[in-house]
């Protein structure tokens, strides 16, 4: 049985709770993007560069065993449902 190596742009389920995509990945840790949302007013002023605050959790290679691959988007901007701004 191969073992399931995550990559950045895959959408995994990591527990009953956890679930979204891989948005940063070295050998010690991958971050999941559980949660995106538009910056207020105030904090878009204060850095615009990016337009969204990313809730990321931190899931560490020992328990990369316990993720479900669901499937794999080609790019950040692939995802229509959930697309929020992206500054230029």
């Amino acid at each position: 049985m191969t073992t399931y190596e995550p990559q950045v742009n895959d959408y995994v389920e990591w527990t009953k709770d956890v679930e979204g995509w891989v948005y940063f990945k070295c050998d010690e840790y991958i971050t999941i993007e559980y949660n995106v949302r538009p910056k207020d007013e105030v904090n878009l002023e204060c850095c615009p560069i990016h337009r969204n605050e990313r809730l990321l959790v931190i899931c560490y290679n020992n328990q990369w065993k316990e993720l479900k691959y669901i499937k794999t988007r080609q790019s950040i901007y692939e995802e229509e449902e959930n697309c929020l701004e992206v500054a230029c």
